[in-house]
């Protein structure tokens, strides 16, 4: 678990450069037109990404059970306050599809883009990026706060 505010900020960016290039390559993937791909791809994509995110914080449940009493303590604190669903738990595609639907992505909308030649694939993987990219966005911050 990185201790000091520059570990923090040099796991965080380590995290958030692993993000966009996941997010990236999800977005090709989202530019294919067969509906349902890119959902698939999504979820594969977070099932992945949120636990490398956890390992590299040092919150996976593992390394929350290996801390001291105290130290684990209040890293438990630190994730309810949050209100965090992620930190330090283990992914499920279930939880996945929860936090996709935090960020309002519809399966409709990206899916009906798929259906517009060409500026629907463009809206489809746009969507694609900006939402994963915005939950682990969330989920980094959260393990941030949990890891000071």
């Amino acid at each position: 678990m990185p201790d000091s505010p520059s570990e923090i900020d040099a796991v965080a960016a380590q995290c958030r450069s692993l993000v966009k290039r996941r997010a990236l390559m999800a977005a090709g993937v989202s530019v294919i037109p067969i509906p349902g791909l890119d959902w698939v791809t999504d979820i594969g994509v977070l099932l992945k990404v949120i636990p490398d995110i956890n390992r590299a914080f040092g919150l996976t449940e593992a390394q929350i059970e290996r801390l001291a009493p105290d130290r684990r303590l209040a890293v438990y604190k630190a994730i309810s306050a949050g209100g965090s669903m992620l930190v330090g738990k283990l992914v499920t595609r279930d939880l996945v599809l929860r936090a996709l639907r935090i960020v309002g992505v519809r399966l409709t909308t990206q899916q009906a883009a798929k259906f517009v030649p060409i500026a629907g694939q463009a809206v489809s993987a746009a969507l694609t990026y900006s939402a994963l990219k915005y939950v682990c966005e969330q989920h980094i911050r959260q393990c941030m706060d949990v890891s000071r």
